[in-house]
C-alpha cells in the first residue's frame, strides 16, 4: 500500500467522522431546545400551582358562613349538632325543595363545595356533617 492511498483513506474517514459529529451536534442542539422548553413549562406549572395554592388557602381561611352566599347559608342552617350526618336528599327535604335527581344533585354539588372549603365533612360517601370545630 502506498502513502497516497493511506492518506486518501484517512481523509475519507475524517470526512465521515466530521459529518457524523455535525449530525450529533444538530441532534444535541435540538434536544437542548426541547429540554429548555420542558423545563420552562415545568417552572410555569410550579408557579401556577403555588399561586393557586395560596389563593385557595386564603379562600378556605376566609370562607366563614357569614360571607357565604344565601343558598349556602340556608344549607348550613340545616346542619346542627343534634342532626348528625345528612344526605343530599335530607337537605332537600329540610329546605322544602324537590327531591328529584336534578334537585339532589344540585345540593350535593354545593355540599361537596362546602367540604372543599372545610366547612362540612363527608364522613362516608354521600353523608355530610359539620366539621368538628363548627359543631
Amino acid at each position: 500500500m502506498n502513502t497516497i492511498t493511506v492518506l486518501d483513506l484517512i481523509a475519507a474517514r475524517e470526512t465521515a467522522a466530521s459529518a457524523a459529529l455535525d449530525k450529533l451536534h444538530e441532534q444535541q442542539a435540538k434536544l437542548a431546545a426541547e429540554v429548555a422548553a420542558i423545563e420552562s413549562e415545568l417552572a410555569d406549572l410550579a408557579t401556577t400551582r403555588q399561586t393557586l395554592t395560596k389563593i385557595l388557602e386564603h379562600e378556605v381561611t376566609a370562607s366563614e358562613p357569614a360571607i357565604i352566599s344565601e343558598p349556602y347559608q340556608q344549607i348550613l342552617a340545616v346542619f346542627t349538632a343534634d342532626r348528625g350526618t345528612l344526605r343530599a336528599k335530607d337537605v332537600c327535604c329540610a329546605l322544602g325543595i324537590g327531591t328529584e335527581p336534578k334537585d339532589t344533585e344540585g345540593i350535593r354539588a354545593k355540599l361537596k363545595r362546602l367540604v372543599n372549603r372545610r366547612i362540612l365533612t363527608e364522613t362516608q360517601p354521600g353523608l355530610f356533617a359539620l366539621t368538628p370545630e363548627r359543631t
